[in-house]
């Protein structure tokens, strides 16, 4: 579990919580006879789903490392977690695809168990129950690992206390004497401070500076955003000699702030040359979006696909205005005899269903479920907008608003990790994830 937004916002919780602490918290008495208690129950979750963020030097604004750092967020803990807010993972658990690696989101089980615990007075527990602590190391901090490479921006850049967003570049040599190839990337801001004013960042490969001065992109890191991991024997390349470019949206927010950013590689072992090229696109850009005061406004952006492919991850991006957004795919009709083709099959892959601005979430399907799609299949990406004062995000509620790159403005699309693939190797995938889908249906009847 980490706090609504990094920041400023994450105040809200702690205001939140401070309630759990005075004579109206819960008792700490002990539990009846087999009853829910922190250090046989809670515990095992909190350090499965909460404590990467909720320790010390993270980025939550409350240890939950022992029942001492817990016990006064306890009223706090349930009203999240029971809202489905804590920890942020925003998946539509209804819709489409809900199979995905790392999942942090708690069960209902988990969700009950934590509730029980509260209404039972939150009691600690026989100490001997307690699970030995979980280690952590700066290392930890990263959603895809132990990194192999981390590339740091060489010097912080001093934003001012007050002003405009500032929008810059930061170009960096990090010495690659190599080609290589990428199976998991992940950006991020490099301290507390720095997180603060980081509205997101883009990075770029420079091969040319003089060339291509901008690049290719590379990597995103937007508030709450996690990693990217690229399917197994998926990679991507980068040659010896390329350089990283940081462009970076900056929000002063009262004081200077000196600004560091860094980007985490994990890369294949030396000689070994994956078979895919998996790569992070836009998909479902809207050329205008055109969002009236006070209302809610729906918005549509479309991809095709050249050839089949395996799609490896969804990530929303949306502005304090995003309420929601869909992926689904139209698929080509196949019946090239009928001079009358049917109405175009559709399948929806994925819902954000409650859209949290604090929290660009990579949702990074599992292996055995990754949509497979045909050559020609349309990506359909549906954005809603919430323009309304039931919107506690919203900046005014009274102006139209339309897109740009200002946190004022709005924006509506998907990042979408992708892996071309030869048709051949699509059928086979297809033939192949039948075959464990018939076994599997097998297996349970």
């Amino acid at each position: 579990m980490v706090p609504l937004r990094v920041g400023s916002l994450a105040v809200a919780f702690v205001v939140l919580g401070s309630a759990a602490i005075g004579t109206g918290g819960v008792s700490a008495q002990a539990p009846a006879q087999g009853g829910v208690t922190f250090t046989k129950d809670v515990a095992p979750i909190l350090q499965r789903s909460c404590q990467s963020c909720h320790r010390p030097g993270s980025v939550a604004p409350m240890s939950l490392m022992t029942y001492q750092d817990a016990r006064p967020w306890a009223r706090s803990m349930k009203q999240k977690v029971t809202a489905r807010e804590m920890p942020p993972w925003h998946i539509d658990r209804n819709v489409g695809i809900t199979k995905f690696k790392d999942d942090p989101s708690l069960t209902e089980q988990e969700i009950n168990t934590i509730a029980k615990w509260v209404d039972g007075g939150a009691p600690m527990g026989n100490p001997a129950d307690m699970p030995a602590p979980r280690q952590f190391s700066d290392l930890d901090q990263w959603f895809i690992g132990k990194p192999d490479i981390i590339v740091t921006s060489d010097k912080p850049y001093v934003l001012p206390a007050t002003g405009p967003d500032n929008i810059i570049n930061m170009l960096v040599d990090p010495g690659f004497t190599e080609d290589m190839y990428i199976m998991a990337i992940e950006s991020k801001p490099a301290d507390p401070a720095s997180f603060k004013v980081t509205h997101h960042f883009t990075t770029n490969l420079v091969e040319d500076p003089e060339e291509d001065p901008t690049g290719l992109f590379l990597n995103e890191y937007a508030l709450g955003k996690n990693g990217d991991i690229f399917p197994p024997n998926s990679g991507r390349l980068v040659k010896a000699g390329t350089k990283i470019n940081f462009n970076l949206h900056l929000n002063p927010r009262g004081e200077v702030t000196p600004v560091a950013v860094k980007l985490g590689l994990k890369v294949f072992p030396k000689g070994q040359v994956p078979k895919y090229v998996a790569f992070t696109q836009h998909m479902g850009d809207v050329p205008e979006l055109d969002i009236p005061a006070g209302a809610i406004s729906r918005h549509d952006g479309y991809f095709r696909l050249q050839k089949p492919a395996l799609i490896a991850s969804f990530q929303p991006h949306l502005h304090n205005r995003g309420k929601a957004q869909c992926m689904e795919a139209i698929y080509p009709d196949v019946r090239s005899d009928s001079a009358r083709p049917g109405p175009a099959r559709t399948e929806t892959i994925s819902c954000v269903s409650n859209y949290q601005f604090g929290w660009h979430i990579t949702y990074p399907y599992a292996d055995d479920v990754a949509p497979l799609l045909p050559a020609g299949t349309i990506v359909h990406i549906i954005s809603w907008h919430d323009n309304t004062s039931a919107n506690k995000w919203n900046p005014n509620p009274k102006n139209w608003v339309g897109g740009g790159s200002r946190s004022i403005d709005e924006m509506g699309f998907a990042w979408v990790t992708i892996t071309y693939l030869e048709d051949d190797d699509y059928q086979q995938r297809v033939a192949e994830r039948r075959r464990q889908q018939a076994a599997t249906t097998q297996q349970q009847q």
